[in-house]
């Protein structure tokens, strides 16, 4: 009997500690879900490697098979010219009848495109045609053979093909409709590239990364990060903006692969961003402020102009004279009074307090303002 009663009570002491130690981890695994998550992003959504960009390419051109939309050749000379010299390239002789030349079927254009890094020669591109001229509409019309040029002066792609407005326009004899804007187009795939911009990636020995928004504790937590990955002394930072990799003897691009996969927690500023033309707000979550009291006024000024008309008598003669009769009322509204909104209170906090007073959001712009000029808003406030 003892021997027994001992087993079951050493099981009964193992089994109870079993079960502290699971309570135990349902409470850690409950606190560690309880933790805020810290927004940490990858470091390729944040950051751009220097040498890599779009080159922009602008060409002057044509546009054809335009049904009566085109452009006056009486008022837009360059277009005159333009369609003699193409005539004359294709040996025509306008000369003659130049001073005829009265289409509006054709349209001078503007063509612009983006050429974007490590495209090679033959691989197509996407091109924006934009009216110069008079013409009203571009839809249906065909782009002519148009050289592309870079900075430098260089061609770098030639553009052709049947251009897209995606715009809508018709019109009667008293009234017009127009969705979209008809003289400008796109040609998908339109340009074809002849020359590619000369950048070795696999040549750079120390490539640098860009933030996209410059910080000194976003690039330094990069830095720290790579480092952790690749080893120390490898990630550098230049300024807030620049991070230079020391990627000597090794594999760039492969290394560059493993970095951009990494995660950081940026650091946001403290800014507050306004547009009083549509009222909107934005501010971002390290905003605080300091304890400021608030008097929202709600003063409402009418202004009423009634015409009164006066007529003499049919025998006493004079004018009939029209004069306006103003009456102005001034409202105040009731039950307002000072609000304290106390210090050091964070962004949803800001908005809750303010929400609470009832404050519409161009009036909210204007406390902001107000708080900025007191020295109560900790942030940098940007109004557009």
């Amino acid at each position: 009997m003892t021997r027994n009663f001992f087993d079951i009570s050493f099981r009964g002491r193992h089994r109870w500690r079993a079960a502290i130690l699971l309570l135990w981890a349902a409470f850690y695994l409950l606190f560690a879900c309880a933790r805020p998550a810290f927004a940490e992003v990858r470091i390729k959504d944040i950051t751009d490697i220097q040498g890599i960009r779009n080159n922009q390419l602008v060409g002057y051109g044509l546009v054809v098979g335009l049904k009566g939309t085109g452009d006056s050749l009486n008022n837009s000379v360059f277009t005159r010219q333009s369609l003699i010299g193409m005539l004359e390239r294709l040996g025509v002789n306008t000369q003659s009848q130049a001073a005829n030349l009265q289409t509006k079927d054709i349209a001078a254009v503007m063509v612009t495109a983006n050429l974007p890094a490590f495209v090679h020669s033959g691989e197509t591109i996407d091109v924006t045609v934009s009216a110069m001229g008079d013409a009203t509409d571009l839809t249906g019309g065909t782009l002519l053979v148009t050289p592309l040029l870079g900075a430098d002066g260089r061609v770098y792609a030639v553009a052709q093909g049947s251009l897209v407005t995606g715009a809508i326009q018709a019109a009667g004899a008293n009234a017009s409709f127009t969705q979209g804007v008809p003289t400008v187009g796109r040609i998908t795939n339109g340009a074809i590239v002849e020359r590619s911009v000369n950048f070795k990636l696999a040549a750079q020995k120390q490539p640098k990364l860009e933030l996209r928004n410059p910080d000194f504790t976003t690039a330094t937590r990069i830095a720290q990060v790579i480092n952790a990955r690749l080893g120390p002394g490898i990630a550098t930072v230049d300024d807030p903006r620049t991070i230079t990799l020391d990627l000597e003897g090794r594999n760039v691009v492969q290394n560059l692969a493993d970095i951009e996969d990494l995660r950081v927690q940026p650091s946001t500023p403290a800014v507050v961003v306004v547009d009083e033309a549509t009222g909107t707000i934005v501010m971002g979550a390290n905003v605080r402020i300091s304890t400021v009291a608030i008097d929202e006024g709600n003063i409402t000024v009418t202004v009423k102009n009634t015409p009164v008309v006066s007529q003499p008598n049919a025998l006493a003669g004079g004018n009939t004279v029209s004069t306006a009769q103003t009456s102005i009322s001034v409202k105040k509204g009731k039950g307002k009074r000072m609000d304290i909104v106390q210090g050091n209170i964070s962004l949803q906090q800001l908005v809750s307090s303010l929400n609470a007073l009832g404050v519409a959001p161009h009036d909210m712009i204007s406390i902001l303002q107000a708080i900025k000029a007191a020295g109560a808003l900790q942030a940098r406030l940007v109004v557009q």
